[in-house]
């Protein structure tokens, strides 16, 4: 049926029979910190279903908030083969490992989980080599009450949105794991390109919808000061360089150095 109007499908890719009850990546962490564990399977299984549909069909299939070293692997191969399968991964699996979940703050606790060193190295690899086609937030919002909790009874779901232009220039751009232009991709006409849109140039006649970054600017994350009513982030207190401080939509100055306009 999306091939007929030559709509993408959007899958969030998880075989519930594996990952029920889990509340992090399975592995050694998971073991030493005594939590039930949703093993990379959970997720590759359904990426490969995802894949061979795909293929079978000639549809468009975009695979969300990738986390595992053989999602991206059987991605790869299915493009190379010329299947239409395109893939995103958020910031926080770019940079967290599940190593983190020790701390028992149900902040780290996100669907699909954080995983291993091995996993946040091969997205970044995807990245490298054009396998990933954009970063994704996964913005999940909570009330406190559903995070200040014990881990298992927490929620899944990161505050991402305000954080994430931020996290990619600081851990990845600057560091030089990746260049600045590949950043500027994967956030405009990767995505764009996924749903199909006339977005992410600034090409004449396109939407002036731009966000300037200082690259040299300096902020400590402050959950408190979210616009988003979620303030559920496991970066909080983390001192990132490189910010937003201007976004222009459709011509107009809705948002400067933090402070969003009345009139948006």
């Amino acid at each position: 049926y999306a091939s007929m109007f030559a709509l993408p499908i959007l899958s969030h890719c998880e075989e519930t029979s594996l990952s029920r009850g889990g509340q992090m990546h399975e592995g050694y962490y998971s073991t030493i910190y005594g939590l039930k564990g949703i093993p990379a399977a959970a997720e590759e299984v359904m990426v490969a279903r995802e894949i061979i549909l795909a293929e079978a069909t000639g549809t468009r299939v975009h695979i969300c908030h990738v986390s595992t070293a053989g999602s991206i692997e059987l991605i790869r191969a299915a493009q190379e083969r010329g299947v239409q399968v395109t893939c995103e991964v958020t910031p926080h699996h770019l940079i967290l490992t599940d190593e983190i979940v020790g701390s028992y703050d149900a902040d780290t606790k996100v669907n699909p989980p954080l995983r291993s060193l091995d996993d946040v190295i091969a997205l970044r690899d995807g990245i490298l080599d054009g396998t990933v086609d954009c970063i994704a937030t996964d913005h999940a919002p909570h009330h406190l009450e559903s995070k200040d909790c014990e881990y298992n009874l927490a929620s899944f779901g990161i505050s991402g949105l305000e954080t994430a232009v931020a996290l990619i220039m600081d851990q990845l751009v600057i560091p030089e794991i990746i260049d600045v232009e590949t950043m500027v991709q994967l956030f405009t006409l990767g995505p764009a390109n996924v749903l199909g849109i006339e977005k992410g140039t600034l090409d004449v006649d396109a939407d002036a919808d731009i966000t300037i970054i200082d690259p040299q600017l300096n902020k400590t994350v402050l959950p408190e000061q979210f616009y988003s009513k979620g303030k559920n982030t496991p970066f909080k207190g983390m001192t990132l360089r490189g910010w937003p401080c201007m976004t222009i939509v459709k011509g107009q100055v809705i948002c400067q150095d933090g402070i969003i306009a009345n009139a948006f």
